[in-house]
């Protein structure tokens, strides 16, 4: 059976691509087929917004950048990635959070309530 497919994504071309793993020892540097430039792997529980959702990339950007990614919970893949917002009033209830508390904002992005 051959390896899982895992998906990239072109922030600028607003575009998800599903490839197969790097090899051993291969640098896992991929290419936008669009417009030439670097792929971000995002994981294997990751499903891309519609293209023209200008909010629901504006938010994986911000996600992206924060080093938030889309794997599974467990070996099995049955606990999925977990919470991700969805919106940007999402998104910025968590930065205030992290700023307010010190957490580091990766966490704080991913954290399903705040308290």
């Amino acid at each position: 059976m051959p390896p899982a497919k895992t998906s990239f994504v072109c922030l600028p071309c607003r575009a998800a691509y599903k490839q197969p793993p790097a090899r051993g020892g291969e640098e896992d540097k991929r290419v936008c087929p669009r417009c030439a430039g670097e792929l971000i792997h995002v994981g294997v529980a990751f499903a891309a917004p519609p293209r023209r959702d200008t909010e629901g990339w504006r938010v994986l950007s911000l996600l992206l950048h924060a080093g938030v990614r889309f794997h599974m919970g467990c070996c099995c893949g049955c606990d999925g990635p977990g919470y991700r917002p969805r919106t940007l009033r999402e998104v910025r209830e968590r930065m205030a959070y992290a700023r307010r508390t010190g957490e580091p904002l990766a966490r704080a992005l991913v954290r399903p309530d705040l308290p």
